[in-house]
C-alpha cells in the first residue's frame, strides 16, 4: 500500500495529539477508556490560509513542528496511514508553546 499524505486547505491544522497519560502521579495504572485526549499536540501539517472579501490572503501563523494547546473539544479525527490526527482551524487552537 502507498503511503498518503493530507495538505489541509484554507486556514485548517493538522494535529498529533501527544500520548494519552496512562499512569498516575502516584504509579497508579489507568485503563484507556477512561484516560482523556490529551490538550497538547504538534502541528503536522498547516494550509495556506485564508481569504477575506478582498481577496488577501491571510497565512496561518503556525509551522509544522509546533507544540499547541488543544481545545478539550472540536476538531475531526482523520486516520492517514494508521496514525489517528485531529483537523483543526486555526482559530479553533487556543495557544503555541514556546
Amino acid at each position: 500500500m502507498l503511503a498518503r499524505s493530507l495538505a489541509p486547505l484554507g486556514d485548517r491544522v493538522l494535529v498529533r495529539r501527544a500520548a494519552k497519560e496512562t499512569q498516575t502521579a502516584g504509579g497508579l495504572y489507568l485503563p484507556s477508556d477512561k484516560t482523556k485526549d490529551p490538550n497538547e499536540g504538534e502541528v503536522v501539517a498547516v494550509g495556506p490560509g485564508e481569504r477575506d472579501v478582498a481577496g488577501n490572503l491571510h497565512q496561518v501563523d503556525l509551522k509544522s513542528g509546533d507544540n499547541v494547546l488543544l481545545p478539550e473539544y472540536g476538531g475531526m479525527k482523520i486516520t492517514v496511514d494508521d496514525e489517528e490526527l485531529v483537523l483543526f482551524r486555526e482559530s479553533d487552537i487556543l495557544g503555541k508553546f514556546e
